[in-house]
């Protein structure tokens, strides 16, 4: 089946709704990362849709459809299910039109996102623990109150205006070679790729899915929507076990590869974007800029769709601690050492001679029986990164102790 001739992703379509999210939308004009272009050999350019008034791009998608909805259906009340940015998105659609909205969200969902969600106007129902499982109480919901069923990704209306990120992206950028673009349903890979294609056949729009919740993957491997059985991810956006049936064949057509990304990754990526770019960016939103890393060209013009930044302060502490150890700027050494006087000063002398800055300090006198010949120190500390990590190793080495490296325990 050729889907470009279907009705729904038509150049004329994208256009229409190009112009109509310029209604609520915010200029997210491309940033040219000069860190990540030196890290890969690419020329990278970030679309930072987290800048949006709702954190997401979400809003485009769900600002479109409610514009091509009749007055009687929105005045039903619309419903749907979100892990948050969709929820964000339709809450404030839904306000900007005088609609009724409820949402329902896992119950994993950051509390952010629910506070927004709820600060646009609309109704939040809590249930299940992904995505899959707020959406079947949603569709129940809908059949019992007669509310219009608004899909987060399943529908070719949504996805045509998510696809507007990639016009930006061309009126910029005309020349650009690859698009890099988050996949959690398929919802915005299926209108990016679709548009880009329609732009430039020769481009290549790559997908990138988180390697707990590859659904997407998945699904063109087996040649079929597939479901997995369960997903594990910090990329709560992009949590989804069955991506859209609609969009599956556009998929199919559309994109050149899926890339996927450990949460390890983004952990690292998050730091990156912190300290280079002084951007915040929810875990689903870093997918695309940790894989920029693994695209196997050079000197290609690539644009990596920041897809949203909702990211509640918890999850954030817990990020950055993770990222830091990941990028040896924490790290703890473990030492054998006599039990008499003198002994830890002489050490630490050793890790404050290379300028190490210990955190914190575990004195263990049980690890043997005869503890005069040996109790163990474990020392947590900061360093500048690998390599000064290495030299207080070496530093503790030559000083007669035989270092080894243990868990981090912050």
């Amino acid at each position: 089946m050729d889907v470009q001739n279907e009705k729904m992703l038509t150049l004329e379509k994208f256009e229409e709704a190009a112009k109509k999210v310029k209604e609520v939308t915010s200029e997210t004009k491309l940033i040219y990362s000069d860190f990540f272009t030196k890290e890969t050999g690419n020329q990278v350019y970030l679309k930072p849709e987290n800048l949006q008034l709702t954190g997401a791009y979400k809003l485009r998608g769900a600002y479109y459809k409610m514009s091509t909805l009749s007055e009687e259906d929105r005045n039903k009340g619309l419903i749907t299910a979100s892990a948050g940015n969709h929820a964000q998105g339709v809450a404030y659609a839904a306000k900007c039109y005088g609609a009724k909205a409820t949402i329902v969200m896992p119950v994993t969902t950051p509390l952010i996102k629910v506070n927004r969600t709820k600060s646009h106007g609309a109704e939040v129902v809590l249930h299940g623990n992904v995505y899959d499982e707020a959406c079947e109480k949603a569709y129940e919901l809908a059949a019992e109150h007669g509310y219009t069923f608004i899909h987060p990704f399943d529908d070719l209306t949504v996805a045509t205006g998510q696809g507007t990120v990639a016009m930006e992206i061309f009126d910029e950028l005309p020349d650009v070679e690859y698009i890099l673009v988050p996949i959690g349903g398929g919802g915005l890979a299926t209108g990016v790729s679709t548009l880009a294609k329609l732009k430039n056949p020769n481009i290549k729009v790559i997908g990138v899915e988180p390697a707990g919740a590859n659904c997407m993957q998945e699904s063109i491997k087996n040649g079929q929507v597939t479901t997995l059985p369960k997903v594990n991810t910090i990329a709560d956006g992009t949590a989804v076990k069955t991506p859209g049936t609609k969009l599956f064949p556009y998929i199919q057509q559309n994109l050149d590869d899926i890339i996927t990304v450990t949460d390890e990754e983004l952990a690292v990526t998050f730091i990156d974007m912190v300290e280079n770019h002084k951007l915040i960016c929810e875990g689903s939103g870093l997918l695309t800029i940790a894989a920029t890393r693994k695209l196997d060209v050079q000197g290609k013009k690539v644009v990596s769709i920041i897809s949203g930044g909702n990211m509640d302060v918890i999850a954030m502490s817990s990020i950055v601690q993770q990222g830091i150890i990941l990028r040896d700027r924490i790290f703890t050494v473990s030492v054998l050492l006599p039990d008499r006087p003198g002994e830890l000063s002489k050490v630490t002398g050793f890790v404050a001679a290379q300028k190490g800055n210990i955190i914190k300090l575990e004195h263990n006198q049980f690890v043997s029986i005869n503890r005069s010949a040996a109790v163990e120190l474990q020392i947590t500390l900061e360093s500048f990164g690998y390599e000064h990590k290495m030299q207080i190793m070496d530093a503790l080495e030559k000083g007669g102790y035989q270092p080894k490296l243990v868990r981090v325990n912050i």
